[in-house]
């Protein structure tokens, strides 16, 4: 009896009916979690998908089993192969997770202006990691063209090409859309979040749009030094992109393969300014225990945004892409935030986490 009434309380706290196949059996079905000041002060229910629950911390894990398991599919990834990728830090994590839960070997490119916690966690995992100088795609030297270049002096290797692979979009046509319309019972009325491939945003977009019969709004969230929001609010005739921002991973100088299907499904877009992501990121902290990225703080600063455009009464969700663990000494560094100007965006009372010198 009482190891019944044991079983009976616990199980409101259990998500899953049995294990998991391994580590990518864990990817997906990450919890919604209502940010309660927002919403209260909006009079809207704003959620993010805690994506920083996969397994692999990050929403990137989704894209990274896709285009691994369409690789296979197409027969140009076989056994003991070589994934290549180009990555400012998530899709490689997630690729090597997986390249590791598959047997396969992993060489990660990225620009060297990332992370330090990023590139140490690659490491552990096995990647070869090869940072290589910041440029724009157009240079041949871009980390991405890099990464293309080596896959093809390998044998059986691919580059996985997250940024034009649709197997990143598919991910979230099958996964986080369909996640988030069950989560909210189909009372979801908005949806945001910024783009780096795009794939989140426009398969999540593509799902939400045709199972909602185009009721659900889609706003493209937006750091300065990207396209996006100059080219949807120009409609297409200016690719402007002024500035520069913290965020690593989001932020595009042009429109991916994964958005260009989907780019006419997009409603509005926000360009969110550093300084409120980083306001955002420190409120969650300090209000809701929640403890994100700078992308994943503008994403919630954008739906908040978009909350007060659509007004009371409507559900509008976002992303969470990862955690603030992999940023922290940045993050929370006072000389880095005063390098860039950020410091003072905090407000008083939140000064407190500014932790590191």
């Amino acid at each position: 009896m009482l190891g019944r009434r044991l079983y009976s309380t616990a199980s409101r706290y259990i998500t899953s009916a049995k294990p998991t196949n391994g580590f990518i059996g864990a990817i997906g079905n990450t919890p919604l979690i209502r940010i309660n000041s927002l919403s209260k002060e909006t009079g809207c229910e704003i959620l993010g998908k805690a994506e920083f629950m996969n397994p692999g911390g990050s929403v990137k894990d989704r894209a990274a089993l896709f285009v691994v398991e369409a690789a296979e599919r197409s027969g140009a990834l076989q056994p003991g192969g070589t994934v290549v990728e180009g990555t400012a830090g998530n899709t490689g994590i997630g690729l090597a997770h997986v390249c590791r839960a598959k047997g396969y070997k992993c060489v990660i490119y990225m620009p060297n202006t990332q992370s330090q916690e990023k590139i140490d966690l690659l490491k552990m995992l096995g990647a070869d990691v090869r940072p290589v100088p910041a440029v724009p795609f157009d240079n041949p030297d871009n980390y991405n063209h890099q990464a293309k270049r080596y896959a093809e002096t390998l044998e059986n290797a691919v580059w996985t090409d997250q940024f034009d692979n649709t197997a990143n979009r598919q991910a979230h046509i099958e996964t986080t859309g369909p996640e988030i319309w069950a989560q909210t019972q189909g009372k979801v009325d908005g949806f945001t979040c910024s783009t780096g491939s795009a794939g989140t945003f426009a398969g999540t977009t593509r799902f939400l749009k045709e199972v909602s019969n185009g009721r659900v709004k889609a706003f493209a969230a937006d750091p300065p030094g990207s396209v996006i929001y100059s080219y949807v609010k120009s409609r297409g005739k200016s690719l402007d992109k002024e500035g520069s921002s913290i965020t690593e991973g989001i932020g595009q100088g042009r429109i991916t393969a994964n958005l260009q299907p989907d780019v006419h499904l997009i409603d509005d877009a926000l360009r969110i300014p550093d300084s409120d992501t980083i306001r955002t990121l420190y409120r969650l902290l300090d209000e809701e225990g929640i403890y994100l990225g700078a992308s994943s703080a503008l994403n919630v600063t954008a739906a908040y945004e978009m909350a007060k455009i659509m007004g009371p009464g409507h559900t509008i969700v976002t992303i969470m892409a990862d955690g603030a663990y992999r940023y922290q000494s940045r993050l929370f560094s006072r000389k880095w935030l005063e390098a860039k100007g950020l410091a003072d965006a905090i407000p008083a009372h939140l000064q407190k986490y500014i932790v590191l010198e």
